[in-house]
């Protein structure tokens, strides 16, 4: 007996260990490579610009040319580019976008550094004074997705009837939303944008996880769990570019985490909160796809349905014994 729990406590420290070489990279690799990658820019100026920076920085921007500085904030508005690098006839200057990313405004900045010494640096959508790193923003995330992948595995486990499901996660997704848009926009001030617009995105967010966690579960039992918990959340959270931007990852993983409901939350939420909900169809589309996918998995799947007892059989009676 001791031998076997022996053999079971190394084959479970093996495991263990196996997990967490395979996490670490998952994490550390994709924070330690970040560098813009076809990151989209626009440039306002003679040609020799654009030659210069792809000289300089190889396959790191994708640029757009723009007539003027007044083209090119409008591009960073709509969320076509991250920043632009300007000519005028007083000098060149930088135009970017903290709101979009402060890693990636200071990345724009340092490029520009070529251009010559004590370049302007303009933030046409800054980010929340109250959040100015934009930490905030990224740290916010990850207490939305635990609850949320929290609340889809509770709700599989105690809420056993398929209607019921249903009316949980939505009742869920509704009061995560607005709960989570009180305490951002109105107790720590750290995102601006319509109270009632920015807690949509929580709530479809939160429906999202919560949904396809519920989903998966009544679809396959708790093997479902385990796949959405690392599909979701380990895998979602280390390639969702909250922190910087999908374009500063490794590719094609950057783009994958925006497949991904942390990925595709960040993404919306900011396109919401900072830019008038420009740049958010893709991000909202995936999400949207999550939260229906997920309660249609609820409709379909049977595991953790309740079941009626079978029927006990009827004892025979004297009356009915004497009768055969």
């Amino acid at each position: 007996m001791r031998r076997n729990a022996l053999t079971l406590g190394v084959l479970i420290a093996i495991a263990v260990v196996v997990g967490q070489a395979l996490l670490i990279p998952l994490f550390a690799a994709p924070a330690a490579n970040l560098a813009p990658r076809d990151l989209p820019i626009a440039v306002a100026g003679p040609p020799q610009i654009t030659a210069q920076l792809e000289a300089a920085h190889p396959g790191a921007f994708e640029v757009t040319a723009v007539a003027d500085p007044a083209a090119a904030d409008s591009k960073i508005k709509d969320r076509e580019v991250y920043g632009a690098i300007l000519v005028t006839a007083s000098g060149p200057e930088v135009h970017v976008a903290s709101a979009a990313g402060p890693t990636v405004a200071q990345l724009l900045t340092q490029a520009a550094a070529g251009l010559g010494s004590n370049v302007p640096v303009r933030d046409v959508v800054p980010v929340d004074p109250d959040d100015p790193r934009g930490a905030g923003f990224g740290a916010g995330f990850l207490p939305l997705a635990i609850t949320s992948l929290l609340a889809g595995v509770l709700i599989f486990f105690f809420v056993p009837r398929r209607g019921a499901r249903l009316a949980t996660l939505v009742t869920f997704a509704a009061l995560a939303g607005l709960a989570g848009a009180a305490v951002q926009i109105g107790w720590l001030g750290i995102l601006p944008g319509d109270y009632f617009a920015v807690a949509g995105v929580f709530a479809l967010f939160t429906l999202a996880v919560a949904g396809a966690m519920t989903g998966l579960a009544a679809l396959l039992g708790r093997e479902g769990l385990a796949l959405g918990a690392v599909v979701m959340f380990l895998v979602g959270n280390a390639l969702s570019g909250i922190a910087a931007a999908p374009e500063l990852l490794p590719q094609p993983w950057g783009e994958v985490g925006q497949w991904l409901p942390i990925g595709a939350g960040g993404t919306l939420l900011r396109s919401v909160a900072y830019f008038g909900g420009n740049g958010a169809a893709f991000a909202a589309t995936v999400l949207t796809a999550y939260a229906i996918g997920g309660l249609a998995l609820v409709l379909i799947g049977r595991h953790g349905l309740v079941r009626k007892a079978p029927a006990e059989p009827v004892a025979a009676t004297p009356e009915l014994v004497g009768a055969n």
